[in-house]
């Protein structure tokens, strides 16, 4: 469940002041924390109407000790929860820990992200409501990370520009690529690639130009 972070003029955790039109969330646990500007910690968080990878550059909006993305055996606090599951949205919905999140505050929501305005705009929220968030540094073995250049780089269903988009990466991040194919040729910034990378977390192809690798075929990584 996400809420909409406001908050505009304020300062992050990690030291970034937040505009109006900001692209980023925020986690309930500083283990999850991009350093300032960076995207080592990223999200991809899809709303009604589409998905879009951010960092985490806040922390909140509850709880700052659940990292409730790891198993038992490293999650800080909270450990007899499911993995996945954030302490605030067992105290709302379960009354765990008596409904009261770390602080001993009454959890009035079950949210376990917060989302910048730009980044709760853009995936179609207008009031806070329930999403579906992918940790892009979780990735399992089957997949390599890879990061990406470019503002409003569209992730397509198939390996061709005129394929329906079904994400858009709203600024550079970090992507996992699970296989690669060749497909349309694409021009942008004096570069020409035909080679397209599948991203799992999207469940759609991005051209290779947008990859920041010198290479055209991605090393390590098979066709599909």
């Amino acid at each position: 469940f996400a809420t909409r972070e406001g908050l505009v003029g304020g300062t992050t955790a990690n030291g970034h002041v937040i505009t109006s039109s900001d692209h980023f969330v925020a986690l309930p646990s500083r283990r999850g924390l991009s350093p300032k500007g960076s995207s080592q910690y990223s999200v991809n968080v899809c709303g009604p109407t589409r998905c879009e990878t951010a960092p985490v550059w806040d922390v909140g909006p509850w709880n700052t000790h659940d990292d409730h993305w790891n198993p038992s055996s490293v999650r800080e606090t909270f450990k007899d929860l499911p993995q996945g599951k954030p302490e605030a949205q067992a105290a709302y919905e379960n009354g765990y820990n008596g409904g009261l999140d770390e602080f001993g505050r009454r959890a009035l929501n079950p949210a376990g992200i917060d989302l910048a305005d730009g980044t709760f705009s853009n995936i179609g929220l207008s009031n806070n409501g329930w999403v579906t968030v992918t940790y892009l540094w979780t990735g399992d073995a089957t997949t390599r990370s890879f990061p990406t250049w470019g503002t409003g780089v569209r992730i397509r269903r198939q390996a061709t520009s005129s394929s329906a988009q079904v994400a858009q990466l709203s600024g550079p991040t970090t992507a996992r690529v699970q296989c690669q194919v060749h497909g349309q040729l694409v021009q942008a910034d004096g570069y020409s690639n035909d080679a397209w990378s599948y991203l799992p977390d999207y469940g759609g192809y991005i051209s290779n130009i947008y990859i920041d690798v010198p290479e055209s075929w991605l090393p390590g990584v098979p066709t599909c």
